[in-house]
């Protein structure tokens, strides 16, 4: 599951121009099956909420996965997500990664102080809490997903290459992608015309090479991850929308 929100995240950051959130509204949901190759290998969510945190206007919100079915029986999988993402600056303020993804666990708090560009990073599982050094802008891997649900279709232009710095676990990463092109891909709702982008990552690490996945967003005003596919270093991992709900512009279906 991690992978899986790492790459929506990464990718949907990628795009942001320091818009605000006004565009996702509060009691989103978006819900994603995924395949682990022919397997039908587990479930991920993502849900907002408007709140106060801190006295200033905050999107909370939270990303689960977990495996499912046989997937689940020999490697089971809860992973829980959450970020406080500040309305006005559209920059995380808090991030929990809180995952257990067979025997191993991890737990990380992180608080950005953006405006000195510093972190407080606590290990629950050693309570440990270190200051480490950040960069302007920095999101966290759920803060990332939501900048590019606020842009225009002007700023999302064939052939567009972006970079960005996104705090993963516990270090800061940094991404690339490009926009290459759009397409009309099939979902269970219908056809959607959507972005085709190929997002640049670290080969070795994760995926099997450096441009082995591919995402497809709508191409409308809300911009939602529709599919995503990656070429990981053993096999494929394949995310498809499962259902959508409080999204704030219909989605446009093409036939």
């Amino acid at each position: 599951m991690k992978k899986i929100l790492l790459l929506f995240g990464v990718i949907t950051m990628l795009f942001s121009s320091g818009q605000k959130l006004q565009n996702i509204q509060s009691g989103e949901v978006l819900k994603y099956r995924i395949h682990y190759g022919l397997l039908n290998a587990g479930t991920a969510s993502l849900t907002t909420l408007k709140v106060n945190y801190q006295g200033q206007p905050h999107l909370y919100v939270k990303g689960y996965g977990k495996t499912t079915g046989a997937v689940r029986a020999f490697f089971k999988v809860e992973d829980h997500y959450e970020s406080f993402i500040n309305y006005n600056t559209a920059l995380p303020s808090f991030y929990v990664r809180n995952v257990k993804e067979g025997n191993y666990t991890q737990h990380f708090e992180t608080v950005f102080n953006q405006s000195n560009q510093t972190l407080l990073l606590t290990d629950k599982e050693k309570n440990e809490t270190k200051k480490l050094n950040s960069v302007k802008g920095i999101q966290d891997m759920l803060s990332a997903f939501y900048y590019l649900r606020t842009l225009s279709d002007s700023d999302l232009k064939v052939g567009a290459v972006k970079k960005v710095d996104v705090w993963i676990d516990d270090e800061m990463f940094p991404f690339q992608l490009k926009v290459i092109g759009v397409e009309n891909l099939k979902t269970k709702f219908g056809n959607i015309n959507c972005l085709k982008i190929i997002p640049q990552v670290i080969s070795g690490r994760v995926f099997k090479d450096k441009e082995g996945v591919t995402l497809w967003v709508t191409n409308d005003a809300n911009h939602v991850p529709v599919s995503i596919k990656a070429e990981l270093a053993v096999g494929s991992l394949k995310a498809d929308i499962e259902s959508y709900s409080n999204v704030k512009y219909p989605l446009s279906f093409v036939k």
